[in-house]
C-alpha cells in the first residue's frame, strides 16, 4: 500500500486499469517528447498543435479512467470498499460527493 506522487492509491485500482492508466502516461510521455523535438526541430505550427491536440485527448482518457475508479470505489460506496483509498474511508457520503463536483468542475474546463 503506497502513495504515488497526486494521491494515486496503491490499493485503490484492480492491476488491470492501473496498468492501462500506466500504459496510456507511458504514451503520453512519448508524445510530448516528440512535440518538444518538433519544436526544436521547427517544424510546422500546425503539426505541433495538432499533436498538442492528440495529447490533451490522451490526457482527457486517463482522466476519465481516474475519475471513474474513483467514483466507483470511493464515492459510490461511501469510502467503505476494501479498495477505497484511506482519505475516502474517513469522509462522509455527502463530503466524497462534493469533492466529486469539484474535482469535475475542474477536469471538465
Amino acid at each position: 500500500m503506497a502513495l504515488y506522487p497526486g494521491g494515486v492509491y496503491d490499493g485503490g485500482m484492480k492491476e488491470d486499469p492501473r496498468a492501462k492508466v500506466l500504459k496510456r502516461l507511458s504514451r503520453i510521455e512519448g508524445q510530448v517528447a516528440g512535440v518538444r523535438k518538433m519544436v526544436e526541430e521547427k517544424r510546422y505550427c500546425v503539426d505541433v498543435l495538432t499533436q498538442i491536440a492528440a495529447i490533451r485527448s490522451a490526457l482527457d482518457a486517463v482522466g476519465v479512467e481516474l475519475l471513474s475508479d474513483h467514483i466507483e470505489h470511493c464515492v459510490a460506496g461511501a469510502g467503505e470498499g476494501v479498495r477505497a483509498h484511506p482519505e475516502a474511508k474517513v469522509r462522509s457520503q455527502e463530503e466524497l460527493v462534493e469533492e466529486m463536483r469539484l474535482t469535475l468542475g475542474r477536469f471538465l474546463r
